[in-house]
């Protein structure tokens, strides 16, 4: 009933998880069974070890967070020769979130990843300033995007889902340019940039001064994107921004999302994928939907 497929990938449901708010799958593992999602997408690997940005790097927001984290992780090689082997006996899809400062630093860690037997797909986070390029992100501009993302292609063979940042003018130039150099599938919406001030102390919340916000507070302006996106390419769309239920996944499957990813809500509820996936269920019980496919794109 549940069953998708992001090109190669075949997901037993659209539940996956969002990079930075499911750690590495198994700090959950006390609160949901994780071989029940369709998938979980690890946090942000990059080349080498990251301590990330200072504290406070987290702020609270109306129907949201502001979150300034930078990347902080093992780097690839930990991942490699760590953290896989610990996580690797799941029954279900293991995404790998890699993240670069350079296309040189994307290609090595894709291609490190590439040789992992139990990892089926990437999801290729375009939204890192390029330092050979003034701290200009990667995917803000439509011919940088399909550079990293053509380069990465060339070295890592299995399903390559790149992930959008919503900070530009036209989200679907950037799709149908990573599409055109070889993603098969895109992911989107990344943070949208924002800032927070603490008028008694009359300074920034966060060290780093701005942050990607996150939560139900982006889901409109997710779903809108998702919607505009899955009309412009051919290839899968995930979709992810503010999801906290059932109906908000469908929501995006509605709009065109083949598959859904839950973010800031696990913060919340470490158990809301478990619930949104039963209640996805429930739904096309509810409604006489024995294929979840049929709901997919109807707007």
């Amino acid at each position: 009933m549940l069953a998708v497929k992001v090109h190669n990938l075949k997901l037993k449901n659209p539940v996956l998880t969002a990079s930075g708010t499911f750690g590495y799958g198994e700090e959950f593992a006390d609160f949901i069974d994780l071989n029940r999602l369709g998938g979980f997408v690890v946090k942000g690997t990059t080349g080498s070890h990251r301590e990330g940005n200072p504290y406070p790097r987290m702020v609270e927001t109306p129907s949201g967070m502001l979150n300034s984290v930078g990347l902080q992780n093992g780097g690839v090689e930990k991942f490699c020769s760590d953290v896989y082997h610990r996580i690797k006996h799941l029954d279900t899809n293991i995404i790998v979130n890699v993240s670069g400062s350079s296309i040189e630093e994307y290609c090595s860690v894709a291609e490190q990843i590439d040789a992992l037997e139990r990892v089926p797909a990437i999801e290729l986070n375009i939204s890192c300033p390029n330092v050979k390029c003034g701290g200009m992100s990667f995917g803000t501009d439509p011919q940088m995007a399909a550079q990293v993302v053509a380069a990465v292609r060339k070295v890592y063979h299995k399903t390559l889902i790149v992930k959008l940042s919503p900070n530009v003018t036209s989200i679907v130039e950037i799709a149908k340019a990573v599409e055109g150099a070889g993603a098969d599938s895109v992911s989107l919406i990344n943070t949208l940039l924002g800032m927070a001030i603490d008028i008694e102390r009359r300074r920034p919340c966060m060290a780093n001064i701005t942050g990607g916000l996150s939560g139900p507070a982006v889901k409109p302006v997710a779903v809108r994107m998702v919607w505009q996106v899955a009309h412009a390419v051919k290839i899968p769309v995930v979709g992810l921004g503010g999801i906290c239920t059932a109906e908000d996944a469908i929501e995006f499957l509605m709009a065109g999302a083949t598959a859904i990813e839950v973010g800031t809500a696990n913060f919340i509820d470490p158990a809301v994928t478990m619930k949104i996936v039963d209640g996805m269920e429930a739904w096309c019980n509810k409604h006489g939907i024995s294929d979840i496919n049929e709901i997919i794109g109807i707007i």
